[in-house]
Order: structure tokens, then sequence, then C-alpha cells
């Protein structure tokens, strides 16, 4: 799991630092999440749909004050990270130590300096940016929308608690959800032209993935279908009880 905002060290009093050293721990760590104003990046196309994907109100995040686990109180949307054993925001060249989109970068990214949080605790407590703002496609939007209605998380939350009293009847409906979200995907991509790997800013993370942050997971039979099973406890991201 991602904490929804970059992580921010509070600055220890023998730091002197007045300028940037170009580390590029505030890369590492994590990608920036984009505010209202940061529209036009995504507009004027400096910033690809393809580098983005949407946190949506509910997924169990990490928060970045308090490490604790819960679900994010409203959508917003991030650049991507890098994955497998590398780390950190996918524009960030570890080799240059340098953004290769520097000229464009975020307003996070801009206003982020290490040795004096003011300028971005004021940033984060503006208006984020969401999906809403920039998908102008009425048919699109509807698909978005209804998504959200039959695939949030809080739907996906009460399916998750209800397994206890109500056993396979639960884990049916999330079966249902995940394979709905699941085949949505590729039949939009076909039907809109839209490329595969856009779907993850029109409709958040994958349910079969995110579905591991309550301790389940998923495993794809040959047949095409589903089959639910809880983690182990050392394959678990997260539980909410």
């Amino acid at each position: 799991m991602r904490s929804d905002e970059p992580m921010i060290d509070k600055p220890s009093k023998a730091v002197t630092r007045t300028h940037c050293i170009r580390c590029g721990e505030c890369c590492l760590r994590s990608s920036p999440t984009l505010q209202a104003e940061d529209r036009s990046l995504i507009e004027a196309r400096p910033l690809e749909r393809n580098d983005l994907i949407t946190i949506r109100k509910g997924e169990l995040v990490t928060d970045p004050v308090n490490a604790a686990v819960g679900p994010a109180a409203f959508e917003y949307i991030k650049i991507k990270e890098k994955k497998g054993t590398e780390r950190g925001c996918i524009f960030y060249d570890g080799t240059a130590k340098a953004c290769t989109i520097y000229d464009y970068r975020p307003v996070q990214c801009r206003v982020l300096t290490c040795w004096d949080t003011r300028k971005i605790v004021e940033v984060l407590e503006r208006p984020k940016l969401r999906r809403q703002d920039v998908v102008h496609d009425g048919v699109l939007s509807g698909l978005m929308d209804e998504h959200e209605k039959r695939c949030s998380y809080n739907v996906l939350h009460g399916c998750v608690i209800s397994i206890a009293g109500e056993g396979s009847k639960a884990v049916e409906r999330i079966i249902d959800l995940l394979k709905f979200d699941y085949q949505l995907r590729p039949f939009i991509s076909e039907k809109l032209n839209i490329p595969m790997d856009e779907m993850d800013f029109y409709f958040g993370r994958l349910l079969v993935d995110t579905i591991r942050n309550y301790g389940l997971q998923v495993k794809r039979e040959p047949d095409g279908s589903f089959f639910l099973t809880q983690m182990s406890e050392k394959g678990k991201d997260g539980i909410l009880e």
C-alpha cells in the first residue's frame, strides 16, 4: 500500500540545509498527488493518462504522518510508481538523480523542500484533482460513475465484513464485484478505443489486487473462474478489522 500524500519528515534541529542536494529521497519515497491546479498538466499533455493512477475513496492507504492504515477520505490522482525492485516516482532517473519532467512537475514537487515543510503543508490543504475534472466524454464519465456505484470500496468493505455472518453468500458477492471490475476494463478499452494502460486512471487499481489489503487474495483457475482465499499471515499487507 502507498500513502496518499508525500512522506514529510519533521526537520531536525541539527539540519541547517537551505538548498537541494539532489539526494533523491523525496522522489524515491513516493510519487506526488495531483492538486486541482495541476489540471493543465493533463489537458496540455505533459502528463499522459497512462502515467497516472486513481486512488478511489475508501481504498485502504497508509497515513503518511502516523503510518496508520485506513480508508482514503476522498478520491485523488497520483503519478504512478515504479514496480519491482525499484522504488519511487516513474519520472525519477536514479542514475542522473534528476526528474525527467522537471519543467512540468506537479505543484507538490515544486514546493516540497525537505528543510522547510511549511509550503508543502499549505499545498496539501488545497483541493485535489479528480477524474471528473479532466474527463469530458459523457459516455466514459457515465461508465466511471456506474463502476463507482457498483464497485465502490464501501460496497466491497460491506461484503468483506459480511463473510463472518453470511459465509459463501458474501464470498460470491465479492467474486461478482471482482469479475465485473476485471472484465469491464478490456471491454471499455476495445469499445472506446482507449489503451489498457490508461484503465488505472479511469477506474483505479484492480480490485483483484487491492483485495489483498483485506487479507484476501484471488486465484484464477484455468477456465477463467475466480477463487477467493485467505492470505497467510506472512503475505498480508494490512487487514481492515
